[in-house]
């Protein structure tokens, strides 16, 4: 099974691809300030579309949304979601959520654990090191897919 686990947000787009319950590779997709919300939705549906037709995956994971400090980011952050499920119904790939508790307990053993206690984990238990939030974002949200037990 390939899994293609994604942070969704405006302005950077984390992804993580994990085969088989081992991890491939992830990265960011970064937008420019400069160009319209559109565009930057344009720009995200396009390099994932690209990174699916690569990848081919049968599942995608999303972390659930459900509470936001800034209305503002809490939209932009749906928006870019959005995208993401949108090429999920275009090529018949099959969505699963985690909520961010259900993520940083996989991983931590706490649901309350901070950013960086995630990424601590992740560079244990995997071996890589990966310093951009909204990427190790991505792989923590496809490597809880995986230890909850639900591939």
């Amino acid at each position: 099974m390939i899994i293609l686990a994604i942070d969704s947000g405006i302005e950077k787009t984390g992804y993580a691809i994990f085969k088989n319950k081992k991890y491939v590779t992830s990265a960011l997709i970064k937008t420019k300030k400069s160009l319209t919300t559109e565009k930057r939705l344009m720009e995200i549906y396009f390099r994932l579309k690209e990174i699916i037709k690569k990848h081919q995956p049968d599942k995608i994971i999303l972390e659930r949304l459900f509470f936001f400090k800034n209305q503002k980011t809490a939209i932009l952050v749906s928006q870019a979601q959005g995208v993401c499920l949108l090429l999920a119904a275009q090529n018949k790939i099959s969505v699963g959520f985690l909520t961010p508790l259900q993520i940083k307990q996989a991983i931590t053993g706490y649901g309350q654990a901070d950013k960086k206690s995630v990424q601590k984990m992740i560079r244990l238990e995997m071996g890589i090191d990966i310093t951009q939030d909204d990427e190790a974002d991505a792989v923590a949200c496809g490597l809880a897919y995986i230890l909850i037990g639900k591939v």
